[in-house]
């Protein structure tokens, strides 16, 4: 009986080493990953807003064939729109027009800020858009007021059967489907901003569920405290049908002490989960905005990246910040979209390579 004791007692410590072993991903494969996504190029502003007075922000980026799509958010002074961008070589971009726009009413008349979800996740992979159940979907957040993020902002979710290659309205569900004041909301998110939001499929089931959004949110300093300042962390939500969603944990998942961790934007590199964000306004770099990245095995426990910034303001159209990546391989070439603003506030999307592609003659 003792060996089976021991032999049990055995198991259960190697368990338990294999899982902590699992949060946590090296030093050594953190810097491969760095290696590999690097890009010490900037090519310079790609996409430039849509109309005279427009900021842009968010890009996210998608493939039909051989044309490239990026969709982004642009703020007019009243709220913000979703638009669409198309391109061939990833370099050189023009506007299609509105995917959502301003309504006369709704609980997101004034704001509908999206982002594509079910994005090909394979690092170097096709980038096509998955479906789910005949339709593409889009996750936002909205609001009714007008003005530069308003309380409150909520999540909601759009989709259509149309393939997304035109400027076209979304259908938009009715109701948003996460807000801060559902009665199961958390400690870093229970301040009235929700703000981006990915969504990528869980085909191995680590959640339990199809689906995986990571969002993040303002909330309070600390749990069971006042903030004394802004913050905001990442954490996740899941659903088996993009309709119903339910909060995942009660802690975030990517944070830091002070400021901003935002905007994931999730692919698997090999084994490795990569999610790319941003960080601004951290302890000792207080007026700076930056690009940053995360590892997991798991998709639940995430180790931060603790070297270089992957992006950050070195250049005149991005003097005051450099941030909100969306980042991508093709053809061997990392293509790394940032939001960069100078410091007079004007706002465009531009790319680093991780190759010499030239001097972009674009300029605000």
């Amino acid at each position: 009986m003792k060996r089976y004791i021991a032999f049990f007692i055995l198991v259960f410590i190697s368990y338990c080493t294999f899982a902590q072993a699992v949060k946590a991903v090296p030093q050594a494969e953190m810097q491969k990953i760095y290696e590999e996504v690097k890009t010490p190029y900037k090519y310079g502003l790609v996409v430039l807003p849509p109309g005279e007075g427009k900021k842009i922000d968010c890009p996210t980026v998608y493939r039909f064939g051989n044309t490239w799509y990026m969709s982004y958010i642009a703020f007019d002074g009243k709220g913000y729109e979703t638009w669409l961008a198309t391109s061939k070589d990833l370099l050189h971009w023009n506007n299609l027009g509105r995917q959502m726009s301003f309504t006369d009413e709704g609980w997101d008349s004034h704001q509908k800020a999206g982002y594509n979800a079910l994005v090909d996740t394979k690092w170097g992979g096709d980038y096509h858009l998955k479906k789910y159940r005949k339709k593409y979907w889009m996750s936002y957040f909205g609001g009714s007021s007008s003005g530069y993020e308003p309380e409150p902002l909520s999540i909601g979710i759009a989709y259509t059967k149309k393939k997304p290659v035109k400027a076209f309205e979304w259908q938009r569900l009715p109701d948003p489907v996460l807000t801060s004041s559902d009665e199961n909301v958390r400690w870093w998110e229970n301040r009235n901003k929700l703000f981006k939001s990915y969504i990528i499929r869980d085909e191995a089931g680590q959640t339990g569920h199809q689906f995986i959004m990571y969002y993040n949110a303002v909330g309070d300093s600390l749990p069971n405290n006042k903030p004394t300042r802004w913050y905001e962390r990442i954490g996740m939500a899941v659903s088996d049908d993009m309709i119903n969603w339910k909060r995942f944990q009660r802690e975030p998942v990517v944070h830091h002490s002070r400021g901003i961790t935002g905007d994931p934007q999730i692919q698997k590199i090999d084994n490795v989960w990569v999610m790319f964000y941003f960080g601004a306004f951290w302890k000792g770099r207080e007026a700076e905005a930056f690009n940053r990245f995360a590892c997991s095995y798991d998709l639940i426990n995430w180790t931060d990246w603790d070297g270089a910034d992957l992006v950050n303001s070195t250049i005149d159209i991005d003097k005051k910040y450099a941030h909100k990546s969306f980042v991508l391989k093709h053809k061997g070439v990392v293509y790394h979209f940032y939001c960069a603003v100078d410091e007079k506030d004007n706002r465009g999307i531009a790319v680093t390579t991780s190759v010499d592609k030239g001097k972009s003659s674009l300029r605000f």
